[in-house]
């Protein structure tokens, strides 16, 4: 008998299956797209059903630290405040509710759900008493908390945000803290009336989002330029300036010819920062 052999598969099939392929660049719509999902998934790390508190950058907060106009002693504060503030909210609630908290530049804002008016009240007095606060932005809802669903597409929509706002030209987006909460998209930090109009803009016209809070101090353009050299604590609040309306006045802004639900607000900070929340109207 003649002797039988099966034929071997050539090795340089082997070999060109092994060979990494070379790889595309992404377009710069698929840049975006993959810039947005990644800060959403990085916001979304910290969702989870079971814990009712959210402290600055998990849940639909975003951020980012590298170009921050704050000091790292300033951010090292905030951080501190967040922390705190969570822990006195934590104790106020006992485990009802469900609640964010993001500090920036002292300022303190509260988001999210509390089952009564008193929570919502007990909530706000305990972070006011917290050490180095200077005000708080109460935007607590009393109602039940919102689903796993809904702040899923929170998260979503602050990477959209973010996303936005790191496309748009003249705008200081890793200076800008991003908090979207059923729908409501809020924005803080230390802005030029034109930042904070730029940031507005982007903001208000991005899918999804529902109305625009701005909780911002405004700056001059000259401290936008030395933002370490920011007014001291003593300093009295400077007048608004040309154009900016009182804190808390709602200012509709119309979308391709229709208002947005809401429009662009802020809320007072309570009490009375030495620097005010300010808000001026979208032409």
């Amino acid at each position: 008998m003649k002797p039988f052999f099966l034929p071997s598969r050539p090795v340089h099939d082997l070999d060109a299956r092994r060979r990494p392929q070379p790889s595309r660049p992404l377009s710069a719509a698929a840049r975006r797209v993959a810039g947005a999902a990644m800060l959403a998934a990085l916001a979304g790390a910290g969702l989870s059903a079971c814990v009712p508190l959210v402290v600055g950058g998990t849940a639909a907060v975003s951020t980012m630290v590298v170009t921050d106009r704050r000091s790292s002693s300033m951010q090292l504060t905030d951080q501190g405040i967040e922390l705190r503030a969570g822990n006195r909210a934590a104790d106020a609630l006992q485990g009802r509710g469900h609640i964010n908290i993001v500090s920036y530049y002292r300022k303190v804002l509260l988001t999210g759900e509390v089952p009564t008016e008193d929570d919502r009240q007990r909530v706000q007095a305990a972070v006011q008493q917290t050490e180095n606060v200077l005000g708080v932005v109460n935007e607590l809802a009393v109602m039940p908390n919102s689903s796993l669903s809904q702040r899923s597409h929170d998260t979503l929509v602050t990477g959209r945000v973010k996303a936005n706002l790191l496309d748009a030209n003249g705008v200081p987006s890793n200076s800008i803290k991003v908090v979207t909460e059923r729908g409501t998209t809020y924005l803080m930090g230390r802005l030029t009336e034109r930042e904070a109009l730029l940031a507005t803009e982007v903001a208000r016209r991005t899918n999804g989002v529902q109305r625009v809070v701005r909780v911002i101090d405004p700056i001059s353009p000259e401290e936008a330029l030395h933002p370490g050299a920011g007014a001291p604590a003593s300093q009295p609040p400077a007048p608004a300036m040309p154009g900016q309306v009182p804190v808390g006045t709602p200012v509709g802004v119309p979308v391709g010819g229709a208002p947005v639900t809401g429009g662009v607000s802020t809320q007072p900070i309570t009490p009375s920062a030495l620097e005010p929340v300010q808000v001026t109207p979208v032409r």
